[in-house]
């Protein structure tokens, strides 16, 4: 792939209609929501074939649209997070609003939303209004701290669940701060464990015809994914401290710097792998070291085990290491960023960064691919994340019946809006 972005629609990455076959075609999904979370639930819903109906605030949009990187004034992280999903705008505040959504959801499966607990009711739009119109509406619902207990009402953002959730605090070095991670970790984990129960629901409802709710927190997939720290706190009363890149249960475990001053990742807790990471390193006397037999005197004895395997990649150039642990099977990774991840051979072979024309940029748009490969109903991502109110022509006037001259007159735009297309 190259390392250019296309200026033209490349013949392979024009939008398209979806496949027949996908694992979710026919299913209607009516997202509300805004920011990262609850978006990321409808993205990974509509890389399966669901139709995503998105719904915009008219002007402002949805909040993402702003949050992170511009290219002449278009949010990028809205067009990948947004990806595969049709945008009309409406105003939820308004009766006319209110109207829409219930009309959107007569029809619908899922409804995503991330509202304070409360909001949707005071607009007219509580599950018992919708599923009233709708009893198989699956309705999901993420919030900072869940629908219910002693924090509901809190404000809730992926910063604040990422710390209440223990992570920060297990995070970094022990003589140093708790350390937040660089991307939206609670975000997009709660997006991806949303987008798994809704089609829990979904499978559900195609047996007993029956909606529910979903009231998923952000904190609590993080608190999920947290490995043993419950049970060994539980049964142990231990607390997990941090230490760097190291875990308390495996070892070796580390970032470690090369002989070039770039950096690999090494992982041994298996006593073979152990003993192919010190054949590589041309050590093989330190896996007969009583104090590194197995991983738990690795563990005991973390602090020389490093050191030693530190001098001994020292000795190296990181393509020379490389090499060497490949051929031997022994656990290895470069630390990657960005661009190194485009220069993949692995990573293009696998197609896990795809490009797509964007018609509001006017070039070629890279964004990760849809996660994992399904044998026979894959999932394909169909075109980037829309201009605000793009099908507001297809939706709003075509499906729903509304005139255009109403519309236009309270507020709705149409200047971005599409003629239909299937």
């Amino acid at each position: 792939m190259s390392s250019q972005q296309s200026s033209k629609p490349p013949s392979n990455t024009e939008p398209k209609s979806l496949p027949s076959g996908m694992a979710l075609e026919g299913t209607q999904v009516v997202d509300i929501s805004n920011f990262l979370a609850a978006p990321m639930c409808s993205m990974f819903l509509a890389d399966f074939g669901a139709n995503v109906i998105k719904v915009e605030r008219p002007v402002v949009g949805d909040e993402i649209r702003r949050w992170g990187e511009t290219k002449n004034g278009v949010g990028l992280y809205y067009k990948a997070v947004n990806r595969g999903k049709k945008s009309i705008t409406a105003d939820l505040r308004t009766p006319l609003g209110v109207e829409i959504v219930k009309k959107l959801i007569a029809n619908a499966d899922i409804l995503v939303e991330n509202y304070r607990p409360g909001t949707i009711e005071k607009w007219g739009l509580g599950p018992d209004v919708l599923m009233a119109i709708n009893p198989g509406l699956i309705i999901v619902r993420v919030t900072g701290f869940g629908q219910t207990g002693p924090y509901k009402n809190r404000p809730g953002f992926g910063t604040i669940a990422e710390a209440y959730a223990g992570y920060a605090y297990i995070s970094g070095y022990p003589d140093r701060p708790p350390l937040l991670p660089g991307f939206g970790l609670a975000d997009s984990t709660t997006g991806l464990m949303a987008a798994y129960l809704a089609s829990v629901a979904l499978h559900d409802k195609r047996k007993t015809g029956k909606g529910q709710i979903v009231d998923l927190a952000l904190y609590e997939t993080l608190l999920t994914l947290l490995g043993p720290q419950v049970v060994n706190h539980d049964q142990l009363n231990i607390v997990q401290e941090r230490a760097a890149s190291r875990l308390p249960f495996t070892a070796p475990r580390n970032i470690y710097l090369t002989k070039d001053q770039k950096y690999i990742s090494v992982g041994g807790s298996a006593q073979s792998i152990f003993e192919r990471i010190c054949l590589a390193l041309e050590i093989p006397e330190l896996a007969l070291d009583s104090r590194f037999a197995d991983n738990r005197t690795r563990l005991a004895n973390i602090d020389a085990l490093d050191e030693a395997l530190q001098n001994a990649i020292l000795r190296f150039d990181r393509a020379e290491l490389m090499e060497r642990f490949i051929q031997l099977e022994a656990a290895i990774s470069p630390v990657n960023n960005i661009q190194d991840i485009f220069a993949d051979a692995h990573m293009a072979s696998r197609e896990n960064i795809i490009e797509l024309y964007d018609d509001e940029l006017g070039t070629g748009l890279r964004m990760q691919n849809v996660p994992g490969k399904l044998s026979r109903t894959p999932g394909q991502i169909h075109h980037t994340g829309p201009r605000m109110g793009e099908h507001n022509r297809e939706i709003l006037i075509d499906k729903l019946g509304y005139k255009e001259s109403d519309l236009s007159a309270l507020g709705i735009d149409f200047s971005n809006s599409k003629k239909s297309i299937t």
